[in-house]
């Protein structure tokens, strides 16, 4: 198998220009000053450090421009990480984070090599929507002890421990801190409303605006809140140690499953990232060399102490929105990012917790797909369950669970469905019904001929039993038309043959008409051809009619004492 490795960047770089450069400058500056705010509450409402997601966006951030399939892509930590990166440092720690991150990188890398990237594609919006939704709700609720300044150490992963916690603590609320919350929550959600009467608004992001609005606020008033000064010491101004996690073989183990999830949630945000971005430029993204990026940037930002990334959609979008059409911009979002920590990371302390939970809360309340839920109604009951299941049990208990609940309900829908699709309907015989040659003495025809349409597949072939019913007679030719099954299965194969076989036992001889291409070929490949004969496979009803009226005379006298 060819292995294509071919980053769009390589695609840009002839006739890239002066004018370009400048659009990509100011794409790439602007996102990066957005990034910013979004790296270190994601950070921190995953349960790691911000200048973990500081790093993660610049590393990530590089390494997918740089080497992805798409134009304007832009790699980070994102919201959708945040339950699966929390669940993951409360259960085995940050070391193990970081190797899971690295494991998780390795699969996408092979995804990526194995060209795995349109399958990704197969996974039903329904399920999609669930799992997109539910953490959207995990990573609002995730953000409640920060929003109202709860006194509680650490939360619990798992979602009804959590609400216990909640509860239990409902009456530790520090007014300081919720009131900062609730003034930057609201000055975010209407932020864009604003923008259009106010010109400078419209320059600044929100999540940066919010920021700095929040941060001048609590310092100006002194209001007693947590920050990222007295949490984590502020930021480092220096560039991380450069080295691999510390993760022992006997943890390894565990840490596969997080792994998949890891790889499973990055593959399907970038590659739909991508897609969104597609649209907007008018451009077609390279999946497989998508996920080789991604594999990449997982396994490098470790080693910078860097955690789980994948390709933003929002920031993705702004770098099109800001004039971004080539993978430069995205690497100025990283320098951009790297020259703001050098230079001015000292001034993060003073950034308080309560204005990042809120931007984080604008986030999810931005990522949810809501309108979903307002028009089940219009959908089949199959689309409900799916994106209700996926929903609850992504809220309830687990990511990958619930992708894998979603997959397998959509499969057996599917299933259910086909086999509702595929029919098999008697044919009527008129003409021949008129031919004495054709009757037997009391009048039954001695030739039955069927029509097959659909898909003859494993939860479909048990319609081939309709043809061995007493009640449809006995006789001597059975006639299956073809001409409008367009799939076979192996199943499906094998039921033809006990089909065959059954018949045979009857003296009654099997004549196939009108074989597409598919199910051809796979009768012939199979030998069931040579095992009916090639001269009981005809091309259309007529032909096969003619057929069964050369085999009569030669059963009629073994079938003739029966009547």
């Amino acid at each position: 198998m060819k292995i294509a490795f071919r980053p769009k960047l390589l695609d840009c770089l002839p006739g890239y220009d002066r004018a370009q450069f400048g659009k990509d400058l100011a794409a790439g500056i602007t996102v990066g000053v957005l990034a910013l705010p979004l790296a270190m509450a994601f950070a921190i409402a995953s349960g790691v450090s911000p200048t973990a997601g500081i790093w993660t966006a610049i590393v990530a951030g590089f390494i997918t421009a740089l080497l992805g399939g798409s134009r304007v892509q832009i790699g980070g930590p994102t919201g959708a990480f945040i339950p699966i990166v929390y669940g993951i440092v409360v259960a085995h720690g940050y070391g193990n984070l970081l190797g899971a991150t690295m494991l998780a990188g390795v699969m996408l890398l092979a995804m990526g090599l194995a060209r795995m990237g349109q399958l990704i594609r197969f996974i039903p919006v329904t399920v999609v929507i669930g799992f997109t939704n539910g953490i959207a709700v995990v990573i609002f609720m995730a953000q409640i002890k920060d929003f109202f300044g709860l006194q509680i150490a650490s939360l619990p992963a798992e979602f009804f421990a959590r609400i216990k916690i909640l509860a239990a603590h409902a009456h530790t609320v520090d007014l300081p801190t919720l009131a900062l919350s609730v003034a930057c929550f609201i000055f975010l959600l209407s932020y864009n409303r604003l923008a259009q009467h106010v010109a400078l608004m419209r320059r600044a992001p929100g999540p940066l605006a919010v920021l700095v609005v929040g941060t001048l606020a609590a310092w100006a008033l002194d209001l007693p809140v947590e920050t990222i000064g007295s949490r984590f010491n502020g930021i480092p101004q220096e560039l991380p140690a450069f080295g691999l996690p510390d993760v022992s073989i006997h943890d390894f183990g565990k840490l596969i499953s997080p792994a998949i999830t890891i790889a499973l949630l990055g593959a399907i945000e970038s590659l739909l990232s991508a897609r969104v971005a597609d649209s907007q430029i008018d451009d077609r993204h390279d999946p497989n060399q998508e996920l080789v990026a991604q594999g990449l940037s997982n396994i490098a930002a470790p080693l910078f102490g860097g955690f789980a990334a994948t390709g933003a959609i929002a920031r993705t979008s702004t770098n099109v929105k800001s004039g971004g059409r080539t993978p430069i911009a995205g690497m100025i979002h990283s320098v951009t990012l790297l020259g703001i920590v050098l230079i001015a990371a000292p001034l993060a302390a003073y950034v308080p917790l309560a204005t990042l939970s809120a931007i984080v809360m604008v986030v999810a309340i931005n990522m949810g797909e809501w309108h979903e839920f307002k028009e089940l109604r219009r959908y089949s009951w199959n689309y409900r369950i799916i994106l209700l299941a996926t929903f609850f049990v992504t809220v309830l208990f687990d990511l990958t669970i619930a992708v894998e609940l979603g997959m397998v309900l959509a499969s057996l829908f599917f299933i259910y469905r086909m086999s509702e699709l595929t029919r098999i309907e008697r044919l009527a015989l008129d003409d021949e019904a008129q031919d004495p040659h054709m009757l037997y003495p009391d009048g039954t025809l001695r030739v039955a001929a069927w029509q097959l349409f659909g898909s003859l597949f494993f939860g479909a072939v048990n319609k081939l039993e309709e043809l061995l019913d007493p009640r449809a007679g006995h006789p001597e030719v059975v006639i299956l038309d073809m001409n409008r099954l367009v799939q076979l299965d192996t199943t499906g194969l094998e039921g033809l043959e006990n089909l065959h076989d059954k018949l045979a036992k009857r003296g009654c001889t099997l004549i196939l008409c009108g074989l597409n291409s598919q199910p051809g070929s796979l009768l012939y490949r199979a030998g069931f051809i040579d095992e009916i004969g090639d001269d009981n496979v005809c091309p259309d009803i007529a032909l096969a009619l003619q057929r069964a009226h050369t085999l009569l005379p030669n059963l009629m006298g073994g079938q003739q004492d029966e009547y």
